[in-house]
């Protein structure tokens, strides 16, 4: 199977070849640009450029040489943009390694180590601390309440972090002719791989809302205003509808799958009861899903956090194809039991294993790539054959965690992850005559 049959033979809930396996094919299934440069040296990768495309979660781009050494699957085709060296200048990480931001993001460093991002009217937008490795949103343009009318909710977007830094290839979306050069890039670069096309889309609803209007105050608005609640949904879809259109025109018959986004959980539990989901939300996830099917040949992907078990029937009969991440960490999502209930009916994109759950229990230094402890190999190859092994499976890759991070504990987390990634990725390898059934 090439990789991009993969992937699809998995969302169609047939039986592959090997699980699939993602790093970087949407901004929630990558690896940090700390994270990154420690695993190029322990590769002995001394070339290449450690490019940070989403300037918010500090997350990069795969190069080619990491794609093909541990047979990733799926691409982002946000990577057909950017691609000069001039689009980039040179930065220090946090831990003093090298990366690169793209030039139209310049933060600012304040005396104290802090990074502040400012929007061209002066408002402060984003805030990096001193040794933290992504950015915060620190402007929520309706923290005060919900305004009469909604024109300038554009405005009100654009200063919101999430819009106004967004990744590729968004970050293009304002040249006239963006989607045309969308079209043109992606076809070369489908042309030029077998891996499965992904586009990253957004159309967030309940996350929009505590973007503008910070989520303690959305939480309490789902239960305190629902009408307010459902006259911002409507206007975002609007909106969310707009760029489907375009997206749906300009790359609808090129790309495999569209990622949506909407964290609806937590550890513990949903953010909201079901039947508050089912009121503000259901209807609209299901519009966006038929039209992505009406008008492309595109599986739906949905990225939401947390403990969603409760209203993943919800989310089956909105029409999502693929959910992600499976936060097996978290309350309810135990993987054994999804795949029996839900299997036949949604693929899980899943993660390795979420990173809350390991984190608290690992002192930095504590633990070396290829020295950790056997269970957490063992753990790593267990979830692959776990989640894709039995037909129906419906599980399309063992994604690698989380977006991996690499300061504080979580040094300790990627190198327990990382190494068990890397067991099962030379496992295969030399096991590559075997099918993967056999591969237990």
């Amino acid at each position: 199977m090439t990789s991009r049959e993969r992937i699809m033979a998995s969302v169609a809930h047939k039986q592959p070849d090997r699980v699939p396996l993602d790093l970087g094919a949407t901004p929630s299934s990558g690896i940090s640009a700390i994270a990154y440069n420690r695993l190029k040296k322990h590769l002995g990768m001394t070339g290449g450029h450690t490019r940070v495309y989403d300037v918010v979660q500090q997350v990069v781009y795969p190069e080619q040489e990491i794609l093909d050494r541990f047979g990733i699957d799926a691409i982002d085709i946000g990577r057909v943009f950017n691609t000069e060296d001039s689009d980039w200048y040179d930065i220090s990480l946090s831990d003093g390694s090298a990366a690169q931001y793209p030039v139209w993001f310049k933060p600012a460093k304040q005396e104290n180590g802090d990074y502040l991002v400012f929007d061209k009217e002066g408002t402060q937008i984003a805030r990096m601390p001193v040794g933290a490795t992504f950015f915060d949103q620190t402007c929520f343009p309706y923290l005060e309440g919900y305004p009469e009318t909604y024109e300038n909710l554009d405005w009100a977007m654009g200063k919101v972090l999430w819009s106004a830094l967004v990744h590729s290839p968004w970050d293009h979306s304002g040249e006239k002719d963006f989607y045309q050069q969308l079209r043109e890039r992606t076809l070369k670069l489908r042309e030029s791989t077998d891996r499965a096309l992904v586009i990253t889309c957004g159309c967030n609803l309940f996350e929009w809302g505590t973007f503008l209007r910070r989520m303690d105050n959305f939480l309490m608005d789902i239960y305190s205003e629902p009408e307010e609640v459902d006259r911002l949904i409507d206007q975002l879809m609007e909106r969310h509808l707009a760029t489907l259109e375009k997206v749906c025109e300009s790359v609808g018959d090129i790309v495999d799958i569209l990622r949506f986004g909407d964290d609806l959980g937590m550890d513990t539990g949903m953010f909201m009861s079901r039947e508050k989901y089912q009121e503000h939300f259901k209807k609209h996830h299901t519009k966006l899903n038929e039209y992505v099917h009406k008008h492309s040949k595109m599986k739906t992907f949905l990225h939401s956090c947390g403990s969603i078990y409760p209203i993943i029937p919800d989310l089956i009969e909105a029409g999502y194809d693929i959910l992600n991440p499976v936060q097996t960490s978290a309350r309810e999502m135990d993987p054994e039991v999804l795949k029996r209930e839900f299997g036949r009916d949604i693929t899980f994109w899943r993660r390795l294993q979420h990173q809350n759950r390991a984190e608290p229990f690992y002192a930095p230094g504590s633990i070396r790539l290829y020295q950790a402890d056997d269970r957490y190999f063992h753990e790593g190859r267990r979830i692959c054959l776990q989640s894709g092994a039995q037909h129906h499976a419906g599980c399309a890759a063992g994604e690698y965690p989380g977006n991996v991070q690499g300061c504080g504990r979580r040094k300790a987390l990627t190198a327990v992850y990382l190494g068990g990634y890397l067991w099962i990725r030379e496992r295969q390898a030399e096991e590559s005559k075997s099918s993967w059934r056999e591969v237990r």
